[in-house]
């Protein structure tokens, strides 16, 4: 599967993305330049990265959205094909409101970096179609806590767009557990057709023994498997 990663100034975890996907996942991986009008045609998934996209100026993914190339990233997400925004991705993606809701800044008013535990919510492809409940994925935000208004979660819940809540290790979704405020321990959404995915955590930064950790693997490798059963299908 080929995967796009868009670089935008400030971005500072498009290399990692790239790394993991061309290294441990075994995937072609290009970068896709914010200035670029369209994404080109063989790419398969959009990865938008971490980091600070045009310095958080504004607020958070805010000046993101109207980069030429996300223009053709909403376009490429509105014709179903996967989209995954990891960190300051997931906030962009709220900003070109393929994701509802907004990222604001942690409870603690602190950056926060630490591994995390993840309760997986959501089965299903093309981004969480493994057997594992649980995983260990860090986080490094300011702004990480997701909010949404009560008839905007409860869209979330009735249409099962919540992919991923922290917890802790033995999967019990706590407050002690949510390290950032974030409305009932979300840390991960897809759209309503389910090919957009905004997480904060970093599987990117877990993909690798190297790293002590593989769980992020899992769902870089889920997209790639979502992806080869499409191109069969397409081909049959």
């Amino acid at each position: 599967m080929k995967f796009g990663v868009v670089v935008f100034p400030g971005s500072n975890c498009d290399t990692d993305c790239w790394n993991a996907l061309h290294g441990p996942a075994g995937e072609e991986a290009v970068f896709l330049w914010h200035k670029d009008a369209s994404v080109p045609s063989d790419v398969e998934c959009v990865v938008l990265p971490g980091g600070f996209s045009y310095g958080d100026y504004l607020r958070v993914g805010a000046i993101a959205r109207f980069s030429p190339l996300l223009r053709a990233v909403v376009e490429f997400a509105n014709q179903g094909r996967p989209v995954i925004g990891i960190c300051n991705g997931f906030q962009v993606l709220c900003e070109a409101h393929l994701l509802p809701g907004v990222l604001m800044r942690n409870r603690s008013l602190k950056f926060i970096c630490k591994d995390v535990w993840l309760k997986v919510a959501r089965h299903a492809p093309p981004f969480t179609d493994f057997a594992a409940d649980v995983l260990k994925i860090p986080i490094a935000h300011g702004e990480g806590n997701y909010f949404i208004d009560p008839d905007g979660l409860k869209r979330l819940r009735d249409n099962d767009q919540i992919v991923f809540r922290y917890c802790d290790a033995r999967g019990r979704v706590t407050p002690e557990a949510n390290p950032n405020g974030s409305v009932d321990s979300i840390t991960g959404i897809v759209n309503e057709a389910g090919n957009v995915l905004g997480m904060m955590p970093h599987p990117e930064r877990c993909a690798e023994e190297a790293l002590g950790n593989c769980d992020g693997l899992m769902i870089l490798r889920s997209i790639a498997e979502s992806g080869l059963v499409r191109s069969a299908s397409f081909r049959s």
